[in-house]
């Protein structure tokens, strides 16, 4: 009798137990405070509440179709802030997931959403960032180096070490295209029709109107040898192979970041980069328009009105009528695209800048390649010319007026690549030539050229020169060929590819990215650049590499103390301060580069390392990298973020440690540089934030396919998940 009136005792207990958990399953979640503007709610799975998970949600109800995501809290709720007055499908995506049903909503509801458990591992994985798949792409094993060519083991001889094959990789290949995308690690079935995987390569690199370039990026590494790398890892995968790692649901300081997102532009073309401010003063431009640089694809500069959420196109023009259209580039048939030509640009339109007046400043071709004007050449009396006469100029200069509408052309010797401003009495725009051939740093006189329209006066170029005799001044040089004379000076054969100004003296910073061929003894250095008084004639230069763990670096931007950042293709983002450096920085040893360890710090990106891989870093690669000089993110003044589109992320480094920020949606992010603007600098979260835009050369391989197009984002840090 006394067992059963216990167990009697215990069936109550454990069925009261059970109602409790019952009902507090069942229970209506609490309201999420919102405001007009806002949705807000709880997400929750099988699993209870599901906290770090995206909440997206998209109009297709404004001028163009908007989008807004945010991350929940550590209980899973959420609050989507400001949205314009629109019907919006709402939905959940996050690790772990699929996507959850849409749901129709309107700004100022209550919306408590059901999230999707993933059914097995696969499905899990196609959420997973590029990076995390095409960590799987199996490296040549370093015994394999240098390589021995076609007739040996299918490596270039140009590829010395590892490194060599993994920054072409990475700074060829996945600097244009965001590698582990779902239209890269699927190989098309028009490419195999019955073929391997390797020979669909073969094929599916010869596609579309960039076939010449990815063919000399396999010339570098080798075509055969790619080809079978490449095509093993894409048959590895549609066998069912899997990625080794998983990422981690976004934390902390992560959950706080709001993303929205704008379509502009055209699905057949694709932006390099965009900008909304004056890097140098954010608060130029305040709610002002954004401008993109559409590259190659296209002379339509595309614009966006982020207050009205309204998009339109403004064309760039071209001086010369002779300018050759990308329309005519070889074509290859493309799995999206059959034969047709998507890209018809003149203008090769790269990168953006905004000036103090809020003009928007472009990297361009305006005419032919070889048409250098005659005082760029042999035989002029302009001060560059005499030193180093050029021919030919890839990229110009130009600038558009928003007040007037009206362009200015302007034709310079040097060629273009990326530019910016100086703070100096002149507005000096300062440029970088991309191709390592050219030898020069070019610049503009902006102040003189408004003032007198002289463009040949306006301009300089200068080679870059070592001081390696260690007499603290420029003097008679030997080429970049030729062997070190202690008597004189020694120019390198490099260009710029970032290039930044320093904001601490006149100097000039730039970082030369010489991918597969670098005269140094590893891809990728930096260069500091000291005009001194009279340039070109006075200008001399030192050059620094970074510690062999690291190598092949991508961008460049200097903080307000004058520390010089940048990304490499190694894995890292890395700092280099030249007050640290201890002996001299000249003389014979600043010829190797490697007279300055102690003035390097290095930060391993997050993710995995790449298959056959052991040195430290990971399969992350950013394209760019930009300072947040004046806290316009939240994040704290002078944080770096560096655009790493194989984890399709900003990742900001804070405190030493860094804040993934990675956009979900559409999945294939790919952000090629980035910029901070002050709309209200007395409303907090909300009148500031990052702008950036989705730069792949492929949009259509992304989630959308040929229907997507490029976007611009505006990222904010909120104080808090559910600030709104």
């Amino acid at each position: 009798m006394k067992t059963r009136i216990i167990l009697a005792v215990i069936a109550i207990a454990f069925l009261a137990g059970a109602y409790t958990w019952l009902g507090a399953q069942s229970r209506p979640a609490a309201a999420v405070p919102i405001g007009a503007t806002d949705i807000g709610g709880v997400v929750t799975s099988s699993n209870g509440p599901e906290a770090g998970v995206w909440v997206i949600a998209e109009t297709s109800g404004l001028p163009t179709k908007f989008a807004k995501i945010v991350v929940t809290d550590d209980r899973g709720r959420y609050v989507i802030p400001e949205l314009p007055k629109a019907s919006y499908n709402v939905w959940v995506r996050g690790y772990g997931l699929v996507d959850s049903p849409k749901v129709t909503s309107t700004p100022g509801s209550q919306l408590n959403l059901a999230a999707t458990l993933a059914p097995n591992a696969a499905a899990a994985a196609e959420y997973y960032p590029g990076m995390y798949w095409y960590s799987m792409l199996q490296i040549p094993d370093k015994s394999q180096f240098p390589g021995t060519g076609p007739s040996g083991n299918g490596i270039m001889p140009a590829m010395k070490t590892q490194p060599y094959w993994i920054d072409t990789v990475k700074n060829s290949c996945q600097s244009c295209h965001a590698l582990g995308s779902k239209g890269i690690r699927a190989v098309p079935k028009e490419f195999l029709n019955g073929k391997s995987h390797a020979d669909a390569w073969a094929l599916r690199v010869q596609a579309g109107q960039a076939k010449n370039n990815m063919a000399l990026s396999l010339s570098r590494l080798g075509p055969k040898k790619a080809f079978e790398l490449f095509g093993d890892w894409t048959e590895r995968i549609a066998k069912g192979e899997l990625p080794s790692a998983k990422p981690e649901r976004p934390q902390g300081l992560e959950r706080n970041a709001v993303y929205t997102a704008w379509e502009w532009s055209t699905p057949k073309a694709y932006l390099h980069d965009a900008i909304s401010t004056d890097k140098r003063n954010p608060r130029v431009n305040a709610n002002g328009l954004i401008y993109g640089s559409p590259e190659e694809s296209t002379d339509m500069v595309p614009v966006l009105n982020p207050v009205t959420n309204e998009v339109w196109q403004v064309k760039h023009p071209f001086r010369d009528p002779k300018t050759p259209s990308n329309s005519a580039l070889p074509l290859g048939r493309s799995a999206y695209w059959g034969d047709e030509a998507i890209w018809d640009g003149h203008t090769s339109i790269h990168n953006p800048l905004m000036d103090e007046q809020g003009r928007a400043w472009f990297t361009a071709r305006i005419r032919p390649v070889n048409a250098n004007p005659d005082f760029c050449k042999a035989g002029s009396d302009h001060p560059s010319a005499k030193l180093v006469p050029l021919d030919v100029s890839v990229r110009q200069l130009s600038v558009y007026d928003p007040k007037t509408e009206k362009w200015s052309l302007i034709n310079t010797c040097f060629s273009t690549q990326h530019l910016y401003f100086a703070k100096d009495a002149n507005n000096t725009l300062w440029t970088s030539a991309g191709n390592p051939d050219s030898g020069v740093v070019g610049w503009l006189n902006t102040k003189m050229y408004f003032q007198t329209g002289d463009e040949a006066k306006s301009q300089g170029w200068t080679p870059i020169i070592l001081d390696t005799n260690g007499n603290g001044k420029r003097d008679e040089w030997t080429e970049a060929n030729q062997p070190l004379d202690p008597k004189k000076d020694k120019r390198i054969m490099a260009a710029f590819y970032g290039v930044q100004p320093s904001t601490v003296d006149d100097s000039v910073w730039g970082q030369a990215m010489d991918v597969g061929f670098s005269r140094m003894d590893q891809p990728g250095y930096i260069i500091r650049l000291a005009p001194g008084a009279n340039p070109p004639q006075t200008t001399l230069a030192e050059v620094y590499l970074p510690p062999d763990v690291g190598y092949g670096s991508r961008g460049i931007d200097v903080d307000t103390n004058g520390v010089v950042w940048t990304t490499l293709s190694s894995g890292h983002m890395a700092s280099f301060d030249r007050r640290k450096c201890k002996g001299p920085l000249n003389g014979p040893a600043a010829a190797t580069g490697k007279h300055c360890p102690e003035g390097w710090a290095l930060y391993q990106f997050p993710g995995p390392q790449m298959k056959g891989v052991s040195d430290p870093g990971s399969a992350d690669h950013a394209y760019y990298i930009w300072v947040d000089r004046y806290n316009t993110l939240g994040l704290g003044a002078n944080v770096p973020i560096a655009q790493a589109n194989g984890s399709e992320s900003l990742l900001a480094l804070v405190n030493g440690k860094f804040v993934t920020l990675h956009v979900p949606y559409p999945m294939g992010f790919f952000s090629k540089n980035a910029d901070g603007r002050i709309d209200n600098p007395n409303t907090g979260w909300k009148g500031r934030g990052l702008w950036t835009t989705h730069g792949t050369r492929t949009v259509f391989h992304n989630e959308g396919g040929t229907q997507n197009k490029p976007r611009a984002f505006h990222v904010q840090m909120r104080p808090d998940p559910l600030a709104h």
